[in-house]
């Protein structure tokens, strides 16, 4: 059973203002990544469906997080159906990201009133998700589909829309400035953030510091726009 609420889940989005994402088929090294990341003030972690027996690893790591890092809102990505939703949702999911939009999965997360957010490409993509009850919808690939200019001409005529991008977000001033000013509810930073090199040295007080500047970074630009 999810641990936080989907009310929760969006309003720790919202006020962090990014999501790491990352995966480990190794147990004690995502539980590393976990607890540099929270340490670093970013809590809701997207923990990705990438590997075979990814949520054995998932399902470790949420017993890891409660044991040991309670604050940690984890999550589940790149989850492209319904019964792979449920499995992560059954280990402890407090949200679901997907690459695509699911209306079985949506309904699914609906029932257990827990935060899907599905990875849209199109108005119209992100217009039939929003119609599935999704409150926040995920620009993937964020740079593909048009970047910060692709967000900000979707606010437009749909200013009640909520875009959190993943794929093409940088922990740069420039390219968070950009994503920021156009509009985003928060952004999804994999391996710009938790980086290869990072976790192959165990550079975990590294790795926090990191994920510190971005936090830091990130309020200050939302302050100045």
């Amino acid at each position: 059973m999810a641990r936080y609420s989907r009310l929760e889940v969006l309003n720790q989005i919202k006020q962090v203002g990014i999501v790491p994402v990352f995966y480990s088929g190794d147990i004690e090294t995502a539980s590393a990544i976990a607890r540099s990341c929270v340490e670093g003030g970013a809590r809701v972690l997207e923990f990705t469906n990438r590997g075979d027996g990814a949520w054995e690893v998932f399902a470790s790591l949420e017993r890891y997080c409660i044991a040991e890092c309670r604050s940690a809102v984890l999550g589940a990505g790149s989850v492209v159906d319904a019964p792979t939703a449920a499995l992560y949702v059954n280990n402890g999911a407090s949200f679901v990201v997907g690459p695509a939009t699911n209306p079985e999965v949506a309904a699914l997360c609906n029932r257990r009133k827990i935060a899907y957010v599905p990875g849209c490409a199109t108005p119209t993509e992100i217009s039939s998700a929003e119609a599935l009850g999704c409150e926040l919808v995920k620009v993937f690939p964020g740079d593909s589909a048009g970047g910060p200019e692709f967000v900000k001409a979707v606010l437009a005529p749909m200013p009640w829309t909520s875009i959190i991008p993943t794929g093409g977000v940088d922990i740069t001033r420039e390219s968070l400035s950009k994503w920021f000013a156009a509009g985003v509810f928060a952004v999804g930073i994999g391996s710009r953030l938790v980086s290869a090199d990072m976790v192959k040295a165990r550079d975990w007080a590294g790795l926090t510091e990191r994920v510190r500047a971005t936090v830091e970074l990130v309020q200050e630009i939302r302050r100045k726009l």
